[in-house]
Parts: structure tokens; C-alpha cells; sequence
């Protein structure tokens, strides 16, 4: 669970309500199932007329992520690397093919294969590269339907509240139902401009710092799978593997464990 994303969602809404009932306001005031349908139903029919439906699925998809990403285990990773190379170092490259069903990550399959399959590693950099940018191209998208709808909605909440003064138009002769109606007009706004920059915008936001820190990992595996090829020492393709990432344990230094990896 990322505490952050779920933590701030609520502090925002309560933050909100709280100003609305301090002056004096109520909930029922800014629920309205019209404004919300004018809102949201014209925002995501927006978003889907400039990306298609699987863009679209893959991006409420990735949602959840928002709120609780997948643990990445980034330690684990480099321990796995350094592993892989301690026994390239002792059996060849091509003893790794053993391993390769082991492997989750289909990005680190499919670069450990062709490591396997004897490519040179400037060959394995220019096809993994082609990859890389595939799969960033993709991922690239996802937060900007996000983006997309935090642009439309201010607009589309805009013009639920024209729609709702032009039937409060129609009552003039009545000024108490004139009030209550641009009072009920303008909650479409507040439903436009607060999805925007509550929920859609933060989303895409997280969206794409997550998807960073994804892109960051893939460019450890390719540079670890490569450096294995390049025969580096266990030793220090582990210091240089933790240097892609923030969060990754520091180092301890172990001689007798070192003499036992390259042994």
C-alpha cells in the first residue's frame, strides 16, 4: 500500500469538505449526480475519442499501482545478477540457460537468452535498446490519458455549468428557485476542475515516477546482463548495478565471501 497516494486522496477530500462545512456549507450542496454524469461521462468519452479502448484499459489498469505498487525487490535483483555472473565465471555464459525458466522478468529473460545464445554485447545493446524504447513508448501513454482527462474535465465541468444556467434561465420569475438553481449550476465546475487536480493530474504524476523507476531497473538488467558477457568481476558488478538505484543496500565487504564467488 502506498501510503502516500492513499494518505493524500484523503487529505485532500477532507481538507475540502472540512472548508465546506466550516463555512457553513453541506454535503448535499455538492452532490449532484447530473453534474457528476455531465463531468465524468463527457471526460472519459473525451479521453477515449484521442486514445483507443486498450490505451485506455491499460491506463485504469496501471490505477491500482497508484495506490499499491508491486514490491520491487531491487536487491534481490542485483543479488541475482551478481549470482549469474559468479557462475557465467565458472561455467560459461551458456550455463545460464539452466536458469532462464527461473527467471519473472521478461525483459532479463529475453536478454539473458540472447546472451546464451552467444550475442556480442554491443549486439545485445543495440536489440535491447530497440526493446527498451518499445516498451517506454508504450508505458509513455498510460499517464497521458491521465493528463488528458485533467485538461478536459475544468472544461467539460464549464459547460455543465452553462447547461445549468440555461434551465435556470427558464425560471426568472421565480428569483428563490434562481438562486438554489446557479448554486446547483456551478457544482459542475467544482466537480471539472476538483477531478483535475485531485485525481487526474497527481495520478499521471505517480503514474509516471513509477514508471521511471521501472524504465531505471530494466536499463540495471540490460547493463548487468551485459557486463557478464564483458566477464566483469562479481565484486564490482555489484557496486555497479547498486549505483542505478536510490534505494539499493550498500555494500559490505566480505574477502573471505569474495574469495569463495570467484573461486
Amino acid at each position: 500500500m502506498d501510503k502516500a497516494s492513499v494518505g493524500g486522496v484523503i487529505l485532500a477530500i477532507a481538507g475540502i469538505m472540512a472548508g465546506l462545512l466550516i463555512e457553513g456549507g453541506n454535503l448535499g450542496q455538492i452532490l449532484q449526480p447530473t453534474a457528476a454524469l455531465i463531468v465524468f461521462g463527457g471526460t472519459m468519452g473525451a479521453v477515449l475519442v484521442q486514445y483507443p479502448l486498450t490505451t485506455v484499459g491499460a491506463a485504469f489498469r496501471k490505477l491500482v499501482h497508484v495506490f499499491a505498487a508491486p514490491r520491487k525487490e531491487n536487491d534481490k535483483l542485483i543479488s541475482l545478477l551478481v549470482d549469474f555472473a559468479n557462475k557465467a565465471r565458472r561455467q560459461g555464459v551458456v550455463s545460464l540457460d539452466a536458469d532462464l525458466n527461473t527467471i519473472n522478468d521478461p525483459f532479463l529473460r529475453q536478454a539473458v537468452t540472447l546472451a546464451v545464445d552467444g550475442t556480442e554485447p554491443t549486439d545485445l545493446r543495440k536489440i535491447m535498446h530497440v526493446n527498451l524504447e518499445a516498451i517506454s513508448e508504450h508505458d509513455d501513454q498510460l499517464p497521458a490519458v491521465f493528463e488528458a482527462a485533467g485538461g478536459f474535465s475544468p472544461t467539460i465541468g464549464i459547460l455543465g455549468a452553462v447547461l445549468g444556467l440555461i434551465q435556470v434561465m427558464q425560471h426568472l420569475d421565480n428569483i428563490q428557485e434562481v438562486g438554489r438553481g446557479i448554486a446547483v449550476a456551478f457544482v459542475a465546475t467544482i466537480y471539472g476542475v476538483g477531478a483535475a487536480n485531485l485525481f487526474f493530474l497527481p495520478f499521471a504524476g505517480k503514474m509516471r515516477m513509477q514508471l521511471r523507476e521501472d524504465h531505471q531497473r530494466r536499463e540495471m538488467m540490460l547493463e548487468g546482463v551485459i557486463s557478464i558477457l564483458e566477464g566483469m568481476n562479481p565484486r564490482i558488478l555489484q557496486v555497479k548495478l547498486a549505483g542505478f538505484l536510490k534505494d539499493a543496500a550498500p555494500i559490505e565487504s566480505n574477502p573471505k565471501r569474495d574469495r569463495e564467488r570467484v573461486a
